[in-house]
């Protein structure tokens, strides 16, 4: 099996239990044909992504071929392709809009977008994505960097063409890149005349006033906040919810208070995590991972997905038990660790409380093993979630959490 083998899209969960019963390193290809190591077990996983010799920088890959290369460089030049130090400096200036108490202070308004977006769902079935799993975080990473509301609707169709799993569609992420690219230039070119209280209107006059970012640092972060600060909350929110669903006695202790949304979130993380391979690495040297040793300029992939069910680190681990310890790796771990992985999670708590706070009859509209998921194996995400409602009569009655 590789890891673009038709069975890990269709059953990740099985068709990683045998990778990582045989080893904990696999040898592979990409769909051109280049070499790739997957790392598939908990302790090599987490090592790997906090070992410095494994280089995030696509400068010291030796590998070709156009799946290496298909990044425009205007968007490339950002935190997950760079090293210390500029990693550690560009990182620095970002974190300051991802401050403890920066996301806090963003919950009422999330708050009232996700009790607005369900205001609209309106009869006994919806589809949880379309209604407020994809828009909520939409409309959230746009007011954080301050993308204007006329210029969003063509975002979801980019990401889904970049995050396409066909061998064949590096030609479509191609024309997707460069509209980004057109897009987020015009956008930092209105806010350099017209600066205002958003993410991007800071980093656009730090580049300008003490030159903390190069104009490609600058594009690339704003590709990359987008599209990584959307993406990820959209599947975390589907994922949570489905995990409720199939699990309606959690469900029912969410309701009554005597379990934690946050510990469910958590668990959603490790059990079923928005993206199952972590972003890719270039050994630096020869390095060798469990037993095997990836050759100095090849390229790994740390599945995720993987390491967060392996049976050496979790007890019955295909289990969903929201009493676990949080140990998983979804968001990373080390110095790479998501800067946006807190207003991640806050997305998902607030949308499930809001969802089953107007909601007190929620189930599946159809069948589980019927939902249709995504076809990649960068992301584990559906692409519709059928349920059947009964509204309250007054829709924001408290959700015990």
């Amino acid at each position: 099996m590789t890891l673009f083998d038709r069975r890990l899209v269709a059953d990740p969960v099985a068709a990683y239990a045998r990778l990582r019963e045989a080893s904990a390193v696999h040898r592979t290809s990409t769909p051109d044909g280049q070499p790739v190591w997957v790392i598939t077990r908990y302790a090599e996983a987490r090592a790997a992504l906090a070992d410095a010799r494994f280089s995030l920088d696509k400068a010291n890959a030796k590998v070709e071929g156009d799946y290496q290369s298909s990044m425009p460089p205007e968007l490339d030049a950002h935190l997950l392709n760079m090293d210390p130090p500029d990693h550690t400096r560009v990182r620095r200036l970002v974190a300051k809009a991802f401050t403890p108490q920066h996301i806090k202070s963003l919950a009422d308004g999330i708050r009232a977008t996700a009790a607005g977006l369900l205001a609209a769902g309106q009869g006994v079935r919806m589809d949880v994505m379309e209604t407020l799993a994809v828009p909520l975080p939409m409309h959230v990473i746009c007011e954080l960097l301050g993308i204007p509301e006329r210029d969003r609707h063509d975002f979801r169709t980019w990401t889904d063409t970049l995050l396409s799993p066909a061998p064949d569609a590096a030609a479509a992420s191609r024309t997707a890149m460069r509209q980004m690219h057109r897009f987020l230039a015009a956008v930092i070119r209105d806010k350099r005349r017209h600066p205002a209280d958003d993410l991007l209107s800071m980093l656009t006059h730090a580049r300008d006033e003490r030159e903390a970012l190069t104009e490609q640092e600058l594009l690339s972060l704003a590709f990359l906040m987008l599209f990584a600060g959307y993406d990820n909350a959209v599947h975390l929110i589907g994922n949570t919810v489905l995990a409720l669903l199939l699990h309606p006695r959690l469900m029912d202790d969410v309701r009554q208070g005597t379990l934690p949304l946050r510990a469910v979130v958590e668990e959603t993380l490790r059990w079923n995590p928005p993206f199952p391979l972590g972003v890719r690495r270039f050994a630096l040297e020869d390095v060798p991972v469990g037993g095997t040793v990836v050759p100095a300029g090849g390229r790994v992939w740390i599945s995720i997905a993987s390491a967060n069910r392996d049976e050496r680190r979790f007890p019955s681990p295909d289990t969903f038990d929201p009493n676990r310890l949080p140990v998983h790796l979804a968001f990373g771990h080390g110095f790479h660790h998501c800067l946006g992985a807190p207003l991640a999670r806050l997305e998902a708590e607030i949308a499930v409380t809001t969802l089953l706070g107007r909601f007190p009859e929620l189930e599946l509209a159809v069948p589980a093993d019927e939902l249709p998921w995504l076809p990649s194996f960068h992301k584990r995400g559906l692409r519709s979630l059928p349920v059947r409602t009964r509204s309250r009569t007054e829709p924001d009655a408290p959700v015990g959490i």
